[in-house]
């Protein structure tokens, strides 16, 4: 079934296809888009809303875009995007502008084809529904966060979009009737695929602009939100929110979370704020989940950091996967189960994409063998449950040791100063690499390079302690995820930290072959 999947979805690569872009926040037109779209016809593209205008062009002009909906707060990117398209390309897509109630008058609206809400008045209620010729025509292009210089754009099929939508219902176990907080952009991953999900439940969806905690925590007591989703960094956010924006829940919140591994401390702090946290695994190329940490019952005995520890592991897959597995990627051999060989996770299934929009080397690639590759090096335990250690470029290598930068990162969160952490590889003349480990501090926190050295040493094995910490704001990409490749270049910029008489004196020490 796979190969079939990638053998329709390339024909997309090589048709004149209508393509519909959005360019908006978390508002009720987007939700709405995602249904209007797809029933004329034509497929979905969300545009990441915190990109400048320079990549929105540059994705307009890739995804062959014939229509753009933009939000107001958004019109002067979405002009300046089509300005810069304007100048290599023939045609540019008709801009649709989509207004609030708290839109100012003062908006110049010369250049703009439609408005949103009276586009949708001129519309015919006995329209018939376009229903797609195959279920595996696309559905949606969903560009990728864009941590390289040009994000690729993923296709969701109809039947993938589909399945994994009934799939993450049933792991957050969403009853009927659902309060849904969005959270999680919807230009991301359409919102991993929830967008159609809470439809399928009856749900409410209350849209955020801006997320805050004090946003979060404002609409859960107004409409008794019961679900939300959030990345890693909007429940540091929650956890570490201030007793003013803070609110006492007086019910439990079902939370989805997914993207880098989530701390334990900062899941054992969500749940001490009313939240019930499901962790789930997945990417853009998996429309969105894949796997996730199936709670057992036996678990609820354990104590609360052990609990954490586990809720953290990204779990088994979901009902709507084929085959979930951790591989050696050389030999395509599946790693044993015993929670310390670690391979590369790779999926197959209906619920993968259906490839990489104009670019059939890429897909190629990435379905190598028959299974789609994620880069992401995990272990599998014993109960079949995978952890994952760290993505295949961020392993840290010293001394012929493999370092997971996660673990490291665990320990650093545990700090009480601390309220973000990423280690990255520093060359090393000696060691080859070593931990080189940027940190965010809480307000009002203060902690110096030695303490922290000190504090990872005395829980780490001495050689997995980072041996450069510095602190400073943390760049990310658009989706909030921290830009480890800017972290990487700095450190890769700061040199050796073992000088060459260190190395000479010192090598004795690490290998038998060679002596002072």
């Amino acid at each position: 079934m796979l190969s079939k999947v990638n053998e329709q979805s390339l024909m997309l690569f090589h048709v004149d296809c209508k393509q519909v872009a959005t360019l908006a926040p978390n508002v009720p037109a987007m939700y709405e888009l995602h249904f209007a779209v797809p029933m004329a016809g034509a497929i979905l593209c969300t545009l990441n809303s915190r990109l400048d205008a320079n990549m929105v062009s540059v994705l307009l002009e890739h995804s062959q875009a014939k229509i753009l909906f933009v939000d107001y707060q958004l019109l002067e990117v979405a002009r300046g995007a089509l300005d810069l398209l304007a100048k290599r390309a023939k045609r540019k897509p008709i801009l649709v502008m989509i207004i609030d109630s708290d839109c100012t008058s003062n908006i110049d609206i010369t250049s703009i084809s439609y408005d949103y809400e009276k586009l949708i008045a001129i519309g015919h209620n006995d329209f018939d529904i376009v229903r797609p010729h195959s279920e595996l025509d696309p559905i949606s292009i969903n560009y990728t966060s864009g941590t390289t210089s040009r994000p690729k754009g993923v296709v969701f099929s109809h039947r993938g979009a589909y399945l994994n939508s009934l799939a993450t219902v049933l792991l957050l176990q969403m009853t009927l009737f659902p309060v849904y907080l969005w959270n999680v952009p919807l230009f991301h991953a359409n919102g991993w695929c929830l967008a159609w999900g809470v439809a399928a439940q009856f749900g409410t969806n209350i849209c955020l602009r801006k997320v805050s905690p004090k946003n979060i925590f404002d609409n859960i007591i107004k409409h008794k939100v019961t679900y939300m989703g959030g990345a890693p960094t909007v429940l540091n956010m929650i956890a570490n929110s201030t007793l003013a924006d803070r609110k006492l829940l007086n019910h439990k919140v079902a939370v989805i979370t997914a993207g880098s591994p989530p701390p334990p401390q900062i899941l054992s702090m969500m749940e001490e704020n009313g939240f019930n946290i499901t962790h789930m695994y997945g990417l853009t190329e998996t429309c969105g989940a894949g796997t996730f940490c199936a709670w057992r019952p036996e678990w609820d005995m354990l104590p609360p950091k052990e609990k954490s520890k586990i809720k953290a592991r990204q779990g088994v897959p979901h009902v709507g996967l084929e085959e979930l597995d951790v591989k050696d990627p050389s030999t395509m051999d599946s790693v044993p189960a015993d929670g310390k060989t670690v391979g590369e996770v790779m999926f197959r299934g209906n619920t993968m994409m259906s490839g990489y929009f104009q670019d059939f080397k890429a897909t190629e690639e990435a379905f190598k063998d028959g299974w789609f590759h994620s880069g992401d090096l995990a272990v599998k335990h014993s109960d079949g449950y995978i952890e994952i250690k760290d993505r295949l470029k961020d392993i840290i290598v010293s001394g012929g040791e493999n370092i997971s930068s996660i673990e490291v990162e665990t320990v650093l969160y545990s700090h009480p100063a601390v309220l973000e952490a990423a280690v990255v590889a520093r060359p090393d003349d000696l060691w080859g690499q070593t931990p080189c480990a940027y940190l965010k501090l809480k307000d009002g926190f203060d902690a110096d390079v030695q303490e922290i050295i000190n504090f990872c040493r005395d829980r780490l094995p001495h050689f997995m302690a980072p041996k450069t910490v510095i602190f400073q704001d943390m760049p990310k990409t658009s989706t909030g995820k921290i830009q480890k490749f800017v972290l990487r270049e700095k450190a890769k910029a700061l040199g050796s930290i073992s000088g060459p008489l260190e190395c000479k004196r010192k090598f004795v020490k690490c290998s038998s072959q060679y002596e002072e």
